[in-house]
This record gives C-alpha cells, sequence and structure tokens, in this order.
C-alpha cells in the first residue's frame, strides 16, 4: 500500500532535518527551474536505472512530482517500492501544494538569470 505524506508533515520533516531523500521526479528542466528545498532531481523516466546510485534501500524516501493531478509521483513510488525500497513516501500535492502555502522553493541560477 502506498503511503502518503501530508504538505505539512513534509514541511515538519524538512524544518527538523529529519533523515530522508527527497526527491523531485520531474524534468531536468522542471527542477532547474524550481524545486522544493533540498530536494534531488531524479525523473521518472530515469528512476529503475538512476535509484541505485543515489538512493539507498533502508533510508526514508520522499518522491513528489507537479500536483495533485500530476501521477508521476505515484507511480515513481510503486517502481521504487517493486525495486525494493521499504520507506517510500508520495508528496502527492507536489511542487504546486508546496508553492501555495509559500513555503521555500529553489531555483538554479541559470534559471534565475533568464526567468
Amino acid at each position: 500500500m502506498l503511503k502518503c505524506v501530508s504538505r505539512d508533515a513534509l514541511k515538519k520533516m524538512i524544518d527538523k532535518n529529519d533523515d530522508f531523500i527527497l526527491v523531485d521526479v520531474l524534468s531536468p528542466e522542471s527542477y532547474e527551474k524550481e524545486h522544493i528545498s533540498g530536494s534531488i532531481n531524479i525523473p521518472l523516466e530515469d528512476i529503475k536505472m538512476k535509484s541505485k546510485e543515489f538512493l539507498k534501500k533502508d533510508k526514508k524516501i520522499v518522491v513528489y512530482c507537479g500536483s495533485f493531478q500530476c501521477t508521476m509521483s505515484l507511480q515513481a513510488a510503486e517502481i521504487l517500492t517493486k525495486l525494493g525500497y521499504k520507506d517510500v513516501w508520495c508528496f502527492e500535492g507536489g511542487l504546486k501544494y508546496w508553492k501555495g502555502a509559500g513555503f521555500p522553493i529553489e531555483c538554479s541560477k541559470y534559471a534565475e538569470a533568464v526567468g
């Protein structure tokens, strides 16, 4: 069964420096434009191949995508669970919901310069 984390619970986890990996599963272009502070980018299409490189099977992992309408985080969570990752969570509201609360986001210097 898929485990989900709420926006406020995720914010508390970040604020408390909980030991987990936050994964943005959107495209590299989207990640460069903006992402939740502290997240890493592993696009959905690369999750099987890159998970071994960037994720540990015994560590808590939270995946997110663009919004409630986006299903990529759900797909990523299912893939990671099937690959044997034990503690996978999905933040369904994604970047749009996060930004709606005024929570911090980051963007690349390049995106700031052209945006």
